[in-house]
């Protein structure tokens, strides 16, 4: 498959959330390479989730017990990269809860979502010196692990 456009890229996150407030498994899974993984922040969900079976079936099932349901607030894309971030609203409505947040999806070759990244708004944990998403490799993939240096006049090189 030739790489998608920005319209596309955008469509095929509009497109999951609202297969995901649909609460149908077998349209949501549609949506992800057989081998995607779903990142949380820590304790979040049980995250994170592998394969697209199990994703699908943990957000039908938020659905199904929870009468979850999403709006897409946002949509950012970077067409070179195939990637699109999606700010998003979660309606929890039987725990009476809102929460807000924004994912950075990667696309595979075929169009289908091979990662999320979740990040929530909320307030930062006190009890933790950092704060990242669970079992994200952030030193294998390159992610700096300690501050860049000060350049004078905040220059950069």
């Amino acid at each position: 498959m030739a790489k998608m456009s920005a319209e596309q890229l955008e469509d095929r996150v509009r497109d999951y959330m609202a297969a995901c407030t649909s609460g149908d498994a077998e349209a949501i899974e549609k949506f992800f390479d057989p081998d995607a993984v779903h990142f949380f922040p820590p304790d979040m969900y049980d995250g994170p989730w592998h394969g697209a079976s199990f994703i699908a079936q943990r957000w039908a099932e938020a659905v199904r017990t929870g009468r979850s349901a999403w709006t897409v607030d946002s949509v950012a894309v970077d067409v070179q990269r195939q990637v699109a971030v999606c700010e998003w609203t979660h309606f929890k409505q039987v725990a009476g809860v809102i929460l807000r947040g924004a994912e950075l999806y990667e696309f595979d070759g075929q169009g289908r979502i091979a990662e999320i990244r979740a990040y929530y708004a909320s307030p930062q944990d006190k009890s933790l010196t950092c704060l990242e998403l669970g079992g994200f490799d952030y030193a294998g993939r390159g992610y700096p692990l300690e501050a860049p240096a000060r350049q004078a006049g905040g220059i950069r090189p």
